[in-house]
């Protein structure tokens, strides 16, 4: 896994993609809490165009806080010296500050209406469904025993091992009064990056929420106690904890798997083409098919585009290709920071049923109910 996820990051793509992923993260992430928005509602949300409905726009917020953050902790914690970094109790409370210290105090309280207080470590004990999680005072200790145990693991799928590992454990120690599940699988996704792994295309975290259940009966049976002589050697159950990192592994695979088949050039060609004829033939949005050549261009090299330069590669005439780039820009299909300035490609959520099929379903259903 660690060769085709190393290749995966590697290859060239449009910004867009990147940062409708980030969405798409912070999306699931969220819905594995069931405090997820509708796609839409997150589009609006970084416009900064927030809900009258107070409960709604708190969801909002939040997710703008894990996009921000995400984007925050990759930059912060790059390189294998950044995922050596990780794994600190310093790191930790890093994480659940960087998430949590972008919102207002209005939103910082619990369902039992505690305050949550970013970075800092409980204060009282707590209980999760049938696990009673380590005495308050004891995090530190436990913190700096699980980032020794795992540190040590440079690269490779040993550290994919290792980092699945310490994902459960980390839930196990539960260091902060809310927000655990978001910061373990946010360590997680910022230490697969670290390591090379996802190059901002893919996480796991899609493949967490896609088997919620799963997902949350695993963490739970790995914080089992050991069960006999021949289950391993602590006081946990080390075959729950091997079957944990199995479901983390698979699901990995899956997304590197899933990503790659949907960056496969020929067939993305044909996405696009596909997309532009219903554009064409069916929203009548002015969107000409004569746009492949450019948009294909612009997907492979990852870069912008003068105006002109598109235009030419239409094959129409000025008047014609001017029409058609306006009409690519209103369709988000294309993307430019000024009425005049360079396009690049572009990702709207309304074209991901094409561009991406079944990459992000909910956007696609978002999308066609609006």
């Amino acid at each position: 896994m660690s060769r085709s996820a190393t290749l995966l990051a590697g290859t060239r793509v449009p910004p867009e993609l990147r940062l409708l992923l980030r969405s798409m993260n912070s999306y699931y992430t969220n819905r594995i809490e069931g405090q997820h928005t509708r796609p839409h509602e997150i589009e609006q949300a970084l416009r900064q165009d927030f809900s009258q409905d107070a409960v709604l726009a708190a969801k909002q917020r939040l997710a703008v806080a894990h996009i921000e953050a995400e984007q925050a902790l990759e930059q912060r914690y790059a390189g294998l010296e950044g995922a050596q970094a990780l794994y600190s109790v310093d790191a930790v409370q890093v994480l659940h500050g960087a998430l949590f210290g972008r919102s207002p105090a209005a939103d910082l309280v619990t369902a039992e209406n505690e305050p949550i207080v970013p970075g800092a470590l409980r204060q009282r004990e707590v209980q999760v469904g049938q696990h009673v999680a380590p005495a308050w005072s004891s995090v530190p200790q436990f913190l700096a025993r699980w980032a020794s145990c795992y540190s040590s693991v440079r690269r490779g799928e040993a550290a994919l091992v290792a980092l699945a590992c310490a994902h459960q454990r980390l839930g196990w120690v539960h260091p902060f009064v809310d927000g655990n599940g978001r910061v373990m699988r946010l360590h997680t996704h910022t230490l697969l990056s670290a390591l090379g792994y996802t190059g901002g295309l893919w996480s796991p975290l899609r493949g967490f929420a896609r088997s919620t259940d799963h997902y949350y009966a695993l963490l739970a049976d790995a914080d089992s106690p050991r069960r006999g002589d021949l289950d391993g050697r602590g006081n946990l159950s080390e075959q729950a904890l091997v079957a944990w990192s199995d479901y983390v592994l698979d699901v990995c695979l899956d997304q590197v798997g899933f990503m790659a088949d949907m960056l496969d050039f020929e067939t993305l060609k044909a996405r696009i083409a596909a997309c532009l004829v219903f554009e064409a033939t069916v929203e009548k949005s002015g969107v000409r098919q004569e746009s492949l050549r450019g948009l294909h261009y612009l997907f492979l090299s990852g870069e912008e585009m003068a105006r002109g330069d598109f235009k030419s590669m239409l094959g129409m005439s000025d008047r014609g290709a001017t029409d058609a780039l306006g009409a690519l820009v209103r369709r988000g299909l294309l993307k430019s920071d000024s009425p005049q300035g360079k396009v690049r490609f572009g990702l709207p959520q309304h074209a991901l049923r094409f561009l991406f099929p079944k990459l992000w379903p909910e956007a696609e259903a978002d999308a066609v109910a609006r």
